[in-house]
């Protein structure tokens, strides 16, 4: 899983970087450039299932993030990085705290202008591209007119035509054929949203209604966007605790958990994400999957050997595995099942995969 952390200057969203993958950017110098870091999902089901086997590793599942340069209006130099439009979602990071000493590029703190003004740049970058692409299509279709090159020019009239009247095309409502004819353009409306409201210290006990607060209510009712709050200030410093320490300051403070696992808890909501998990002397590791994956893909998220030669899979939920404490006991108690290609993994399982090849 892959996200961009999109922000108007000032606005945080490198430090958010920084404490979702513990890698702090360097300075660039003047050069535009995107900052790559991975954040490890913490998972309490893999902690669990790590002490009872004792494997030699314990591999959680991860998050690439793309910290890239600042949004400013009328600039896309940002959003026409390669790296952004490969991202399976894009984080906006919004400034909703006030600062005498930090100035606002827009000159004054109003999360919901900000946003609007992103979703615009984001609308801007998508509309060029469509229309190079028809130009190319038009083109193309001089010189031999096919029937894909027809339903290619379809869907991207339809496209631009949403985006030329503001629509966003996570909000377009394409069919399951025009959604994947545009999925290699990688149009960036088209992406799940992820709005993070960076609040400050004096609204850190009551992140539940930062959205409300900062106007934004309205965008937790739009498709495939879910919205956030942190206080990274105060994030920073609990970042600095040891693990004791940081449950304390936290309880004292208000806050509901630390905004890594909040964070991450609702960027794997938004992507329909589940986990499952693998495990034996060697290793304990989480794998995520979109929710609905059938057995089969799932092995071959694993390794493509278990998906090319895939006889079954042996499969028991995290809790029932913990508490008959082995696979065989569980073989004994038919906990474990015996599950073919077809069967949809679901989240918590822990799987053993049969394959030969």
């Amino acid at each position: 899983m892959e996200f961009g952390i999109l922000g108007l200057e000032l606005s945080g969203k490198s430090t958010l970087f920084s404490l979702l993958t513990g890698h702090t950017p360097q300075p660039s110098h003047g050069r535009r450039e995107a900052h790559v870091g991975v954040a490890h999902v913490p998972d309490h089901r893999l902690d669990r299932i790590a002490e009872l086997f004792r494997p030699r590793k314990t591999t959680p599942a991860t998050v690439r993030f793309v910290d890239v340069p600042a949004i400013t209006r009328g600039g896309t130099q940002a959003l026409n990085l390669p790296e952004l439009r490969t991202m399976d979602g894009l984080t906006v990071v919004l400034r909703a705290f006030p600062s005498p000493l930090v100035p606002h590029p827009e000159g004054r703190v109003d999360p919901a202008q900000d946003l609007e003004l992103i979703e615009t740049e984001l609308l801007l970058a998508d509309l060029a591209q469509a229309e190079a692409r028809l130009d190319r299509v038009a083109r193309d279709m001089v010189k031999r007119r096919t029937p894909d090159l027809q339903t290619e020019q379809a869907a991207l009239e339809r496209c631009h035509a949403h985006l030329a009247a503001g629509t966003p095309l996570r909000e377009a409502d394409l069919d399951s054929a025009e959604q994947h004819r545009l999925k290699g353009f990688a149009f960036l409306t088209a992406k799940p949203l992820l709005v993070v409201l960076n609040v400050g210290e004096d609204d850190a006990a009551d992140l539940g209604h930062a959205a409300e607060r900062a106007g934004l209510t309205r965008w937790h009712r739009r498709p495939r966007v879910m919205v956030s709050a942190v206080c990274a200030t105060l994030e920073e410093e609990v970042a600095r605790l040891s693990g004791e320490d940081q449950a304390v300051f936290l309880a004292d403070l208000g806050l509901p958990d630390r905004a890594h696992e909040r964070l991450l808890r609702v960027a794997y909501s938004l992507l329909g994400l589940i986990s499952f998990i693998t495990t034996g002397e060697e290793e304990c590791r989480s794998w995520s999957i979109p929710e609905g994956t059938p057995a089969l893909k799932a092995a071959g998220v694993v390794h493509s050997d278990f998906e090319r030669g895939f006889i079954r899979a042996e499969v028991v939920n995290w809790k029932e595995l913990l508490e008959a404490e082995s696979f065989a006991a569980c073989r004994t108690r038919g906990t474990l099942r015996l599950e073919g290609r077809d069967y949809v993994v679901r989240d918590g399982d822990v799987i053993i995969f049969r394959f030969a090849v």
